[in-house]
This record gives C-alpha cells, structure tokens and sequence, in this order.
C-alpha cells in the first residue's frame, strides 16, 4: 500500500471505532446465536491473552468488553455492534486452554468455539491473539487447524508488546510469520499491539477497514 492508502485506512478505522459500540448479545451456545446480519469479526485467543483489554483499546473505552485478571470469565460468545450504519460486528469468543472453571465447562466453551468458528457465514475474519511473551503454543496451534479446515480467513496479533524486550519480540514476529507460512487460511503478515499503551492500534484499526470495506462492496 501506498503511504496516501495507509493514511486513508488508518483515518477510516478512526472514525470506525470513534463511533458508538454497544453490547448487544451473549451466547452460551450455538442455539442461542443472533441471526447472521452484516460483517462479523471475531477475536479468539488463549484464556488471559487480553482479549476483552483489546477490544476496549480498540474502541476507546475502558469497559466496553468486561475484563478480569482470572482466566476464563469470559463463558459465552459476546456480540458488539458498531455505530448505526456501519453493519459490523465485533464478537469476543471464551478463552480456550486453562480456565479456572470445572473441565466440563471447559470443554463446552471449547466446543462452542469450534463450532461457531466452522458455521458462521458472516464471520469475515478471525483475530488470533496470542501473548507476545509466549508465542504460539499446542493450543493456539488446534484453533488454527479449525480456520485452516473452515477455511475461515484468520490474522495473528501478538499482544502485550509493551512487555517483551525489542529484540526478543522481533525473534517472535520473525517466528510467527515462519509458522503461519503453514497455514493456508493465515493472513500472512503479524499485527503487534499493547492494549496498556495503544502501539499497533491505529495499524489494526486500518486493517480491519480494509476488510470491512472489501467484504461490504
């Protein structure tokens, strides 16, 4: 892209997420989905990787999606609607991998992830996030293989950013991207975010204009 086309996505996505979003449904299973309206956008990533914290970044406010420093409160599929008009949806998906939670309910948000990851036809792209200190692991690796299969367009972005040394994050991204290569369904390149201090905000904003407004053409 151009310079003139980056200043032009980012200015969009502005506004985009300037824009009022509001909770509009939860669902503890696949019956209980909202009929299918408009672009979807789904965040997935391990239980703890700050999920909730970067859909707030993203949208500017600081209670939008609830957060918790316990791992696995998230226990349904959250639906945000954007600003009147844009016809976009965020959706928060549970955490998968270790919850403080009995295995039973585990496995039924695991399930339920699956599931809607591999049923739902307005669901323009997953955002896979994965912990900057950690990178990918066996999990993350699972979820994957479920949007390679669904065929399901995904993107990786590394969080927490602001806590990993220059060098070591750049060793991530550089592994990541050799990973996703792998991958058939992967977007290839690696979005790197900090929910605390808002770097790859704007970056991410502007791809996700970029995706709505293909997928809305």
């Amino acid at each position: 892209m151009t310079t003139a086309t980056d200043a032009e996505l980012m200015e969009r996505g502005r506004k985009l997420f300037a824009g009022d979003w509001q909770f509009i449904w939860a669902s503890p299973s696949i019956e209980t989905l909202p009929p299918m309206a408009g672009v979807e956008v789904a965040f997935a990533g391990r239980s703890n990787v700050g999920k909730s914290s970067l859909i707030n970044a993203l949208t500017g406010r600081s209670s939008l999606a609830r957060t918790s420093r316990t791992p696995g409160r998230t226990q349904e599929l959250i639906f945000f609607e954007g600003p009147k008009g844009a016809d976009v949806r965020l959706v928060d998906m549970p955490g998968y991998g270790f919850a403080s939670a009995p295995k039973a309910k585990i496995a039924s948000w695991t399930s339920l992830i699956h599931k809607f990851l591999l049923g739902r036809a307005s669901l323009a792209r997953v955002y896979v996030l994965i912990d900057s200190r950690h990178g990918i692991k066996d999990t993350d690796q699972d979820i994957l293989t479920t949007l390679d299969r669904a065929a399901v367009s995904y993107q990786v972005v590394l969080t927490k950013a602001d806590e990993v040394k220059a060098a070591e994050l750049a060793e991530r991204i550089e592994a990541t991207r050799t990973l996703l290569a792998r991958h058939p369904a992967a977007f290839p390149d690696v979005l790197v975010t900090s929910s605390r201090t808002g770097a790859g905000m704007p970056e991410l904003r502007a791809a996700m204009a970029r995706l709505i407004g293909e997928h809305q053409r």
